[in-house]
C-alpha cells in the first residue's frame, strides 16, 4: 500500500514536474521513501501479532489459507475477536485510506497534467509511463478492500483465497510483465515469434 502510494508520487513528480525530477526524486530522496515504507511495514502488524499471542485456539489448528492470514487465524480462536477488528478497522483507516488517498490526489494531478497536453503522441507518451502502476493500483484496492475492510462474519475461505492469490501473485508479476510488454524490442522478438508459429503450423 504504501509503496504503491511512493511510485504514484514518483509518476506525478515525472509527470506534472518533468524538469524538477532528476532533483524531487534523486538517489537520497528515494533512498528515504524506500526506508520510510520498510519501517512502517515492519511496524504496523505489531498490535496484530501482540493481540494474535495471547488469543487461545480451541478448534483446529489447520489455517484454512495458504498462508497465515489474519482472518483464517480469528476464524479459529474461542476468544473475542471485537478489539482486533476495531484495531484492523483503524488500522485500514489509516493506513490504507491515507495512502489511497495519496495515490488519487496523485493521479488526479497526472490526469489533469495528461487532459492539458497539446499533442496525442504527448499523452499517449505520459499515460503510457503510468497505466501499468494505475491497473495494479485497482486490482490491488479492489481485493485488499473486499477482503479486509469487512466483519469476521462475512469471511468466505474461497473467496479470500481468490482475493488473497491476486494481491500476493499477481500484482508483484503485472507490473513487469506490462513493461515489458511496452519494450519495443521484446515486441517485435514476441511478433517474430508468432509469425514463425503461425508458418509452423501452416507448413504441418
Amino acid at each position: 500500500i504504501l509503496l504503491l502510494a511512493a511510485m504514484a508520487y514518483d509518476r506525478y513528480v515525472a509527470i506534472c514536474h518533468p524538469l524538477h525530477y532528476s532533483i524531487l526524486m534523486s538517489p537520497k530522496h528515494c533512498a528515504r521513501l524506500v526506508l520510510a515504507v520498510w519501517v512502517m511495514g515492519l511496524l504496523d502488524p505489531v498490535a496484530h501479532t501482540v493481540l494474535i499471542a495471547h488469543f487461545s485456539y480451541c478448534r483446529s489448528h489447520q489455517i484454512d489459507h495458504f498462508f497465515c492470514d489474519l482472518t483464517p487465524l480469528l476464524k479459529l480462536t474461542c476468544s473475542d475477536t471485537f478489539i482486533i477488528e476495531i484495531c484492523t478497522y483503524i488500522d485500514g483507516t489509516l493506513f490504507t485510506a491515507s495512502a489511497f488517498i495519496l495515490t488519487l490526489i496523485s493521479y488526479v494531478f497526472i490526469i489533469s497534467t495528461i487532459l492539458n497536453i497539446q499533442s496525442a503522441s504527448g499523452r499517449h507518451k505520459a499515460f503510457s509511463t503510468c497505466s501499468s502502476h494505475i491497473t495494479c493500483v485497482i486490482i490491488f484496492y479492489g481485493t485488499i478492500i473486499s477482503m479486509y475492510m469487512r466483519p469476521t462474519s462475512m469471511y468466505s475461505p474461497r473467496q479470500d483465497k481468490f482475493f488473497a492469490l491476486i494481491y500476493s501473485i499477481l500484482i508483484p508479476m503485472l507490473n513487469p510483465l506490462l513493461y515489458t510488454l511496452k519494450n519495443k524490442d521484446f515486441n517485435n522478438i514476441l511478433k517474430r515469434l508468432i509469425k514463425h508459429c503461425f508458418l509452423l503450423s501452416y507448413i504441418t
